[in-house]
């Protein structure tokens, strides 16, 4: 039987609460096609995160 994988990230437990994980849909200026970028970003600046460009 396989094993279940199991992601987390290092840090503090108290920290880890307070982070989420945010993906943003982005065009490419030079080939027209979408990616998608991901980051840990901290709770208070998910608006930051998806005001960005």
């Amino acid at each position: 039987m396989a094993k279940k994988a199991v992601a987390t990230f290092g840090g503090d437990r108290a920290q880890q609460k307070s982070v989420v994980k945010c993906i943003r849909m982005v065009k490419s200026e030079r080939t027209g096609a979408y990616a998608f970028k991901e980051e840990f970003v901290p709770t208070e600046k998910v608006k930051d995160f998806f005001a960005q460009k």
